[in-house]
């Protein structure tokens, strides 16, 4: 039986968790299920929903959580759609949410699902398969100018021009299909050994995929709908890989921890904003050492806390 996938920061999730009642938890990125079997294994008194738009994470989590049955639910769904999940499932007081955002290590292992530039496999790029748009099918369908301001702000890449030339030269000759087609195309477009730390590809795979599933705009509604779904001191707990996460994060944060955003000259209050979460974690927390050994992957994480109070 091949190891099953250790998910980042467990401990750190498990201690940052307020589990001092009979707790409903959040799992809004359920993957192979490995925070929720975390809080399952040490805990007696809490129960999760489990939420991941990836049906085959579905199953795979199922399996894994066949003897704590009686303490889950899980459904195929998307984090942005908790308020529609928790209605349909007829819960509500949530204690506790976590999102481990971005794509998961089986995801990226799987060649088939087209995610990873150092695997030849499909260019689809979809977390749930049953979504129509591919990552080949942007390729085909948008603009130079949309495909080259996609990887310039989803991949923070300072070649997209350069990279999208080389896909529309490449076009004229043949589809671009596959995985590996598209990274050698990139690679030999920016000639990267001399212009890169990281793969070249990598970038623009990451703005490929943000595009495809849509993830900023899901992380953000989600955000503002946890707010609204968490009781007094529950905590909504985020893991993100990548800047562009963070900093939608952290700002979310910052601006629920104030009350009122009128300019300074305003002489009385006219917005009527209230503070509806504590920041737990000034700065991020970040990865020991001897994770990052045991994951690689999860060097660049970074997890932030923030707690639900009513005032």
């Amino acid at each position: 039986m091949s190891k099953q996938h250790e998910s980042v920061f467990g401990r750190e999730v498990f201690e940052n968790l307020n589990l001092e009642r009979d707790s409903l938890i959040v799992d809004g990125t359920l993957g192979d299920g490995g925070h929720t079997e975390l809080l399952l294994k040490n805990t007696t008194n809490v129960r999760v929903l489990g939420i991941d738009r990836d049906m085959r994470a579905i199953e795979r989590a199922e399996k894994r959580l066949a003897s704590f049955r009686s303490r889950i639910t899980l459904v195929h769904g998307n984090f942005s759609d908790i308020k529609i999940i928790l209605k349909k499932a007829n819960l509500m007081n949530v204690d506790g949410l976590i999102l481990d955002l971005g794509v998961s290590s089986p995801q990226l292992d799987s060649p088939n699902r087209g995610f990873s530039f150092m695997r030849n496999g499909p260019l689809d790029m979809r977390m749930d398969s049953s979504q129509k748009i591919t990552a080949a099918d942007l390729l085909v369908e948008l603009s130079d100018e949309k495909l080259v301001s996609i990887i310039k702000e989803y991949g923070e890449e300072r070649f997209s021009k350069r990279i999208v030339r080389a896909i529309r030269q490449a076009q004229t000759k043949s589809s671009i299909k596959t995985t590996l087609q598209l990274s050698n195309i990139i690679s030999t477009a920016v000639h990267a050994s001399r212009q890169y730390k990281i793969h070249p590809a990598t970038r623009t795979f990451q703005a490929l995929r943000i595009a495809v599933n849509g993830e900023l705009e899901h992380i953000k509604k989600a955000l503002v709908d946890s707010v609204d779904i968490l009781q007094e001191s529950a905590r909504v707990i985020v893991i993100s890989f990548h800047s562009l996460e963070d900093r939608i994060v952290k700002n979310f944060f910052k601006n629920e921890e104030k009350d009122c955003v009128c300019p300074p000259k305003f002489p009385i209050c006219s917005c009527g904003k209230k503070q509806r979460l504590k920041i737990i974690t000034r700065k991020p927390i970040i990865p020991t050492a001897e994770e990052v050994t045991r994951n690689a992957r999860a060097s660049s994480a970074k997890l932030r806390v923030g707690e639900r109070v009513y005032v």
